[in-house]
């Protein structure tokens, strides 16, 4: 499994929203833009509750947040580069957010996601590819970090 397979570059952005759940709706435009979205506000909901119920900012500067609904044929991994000001996440170890990736998937294939949230998280613990994404200036170069 590589994290590139779940990638698209319509579903990567650099963006300079104002606050998280700003953020969010960035990413979540993306899929419905790229038609990978079956149910826009469903969607949001499902990541708005998850983020109440536990913060996605994992720390490092990085965010996941995520959710599984039917509906959803695979997996897709959105990402957003916050570009300016760095966003408040409320993460474990309370450093604002930049690199953002949204995960969504179907709801019965709870192996795969559960792989990909692990895969995507060691991979981000390596700093040399969180400067990598920071220092993207376009898709090509997003994609080509998880190439690698």
């Amino acid at each position: 499994m590589k994290i590139s397979d779940y990638l698209d570059e319509r579903l990567i952005a650099f963006i300079d929203a104002p606050a998280r759940n700003d953020a969010i709706d960035v990413l979540i435009d993306l899929l419905e833009d790229a038609g990978k979205l079956p149910n826009k506000a469903a969607f949001r909901k499902a990541i708005l509750d998850r983020e109440e119920i536990v913060s996605t900012g994992i720390g490092m500067g990085v965010a996941l947040p995520h959710a599984k609904l039917k509906g959803f044929k695979q997996f897709h991994i959105v990402v957003g580069i916050q570009q300016k000001k760095p966003l408040d996440w409320n993460a474990i170890d309370k450093a604002p957010v930049r690199l953002i990736f949204l995960i969504v998937g179907p709801d019965d294939r709870q192996s795969e996601y559960l792989q990909i949230l692990s895969h995507l998280t060691t991979a981000l613990k390596e700093l040399d590819l969180r400067k990598k994404l920071l220092c993207a200036t376009s898709t090509h170069e997003v994609l080509g970090a998880f190439s690698d």
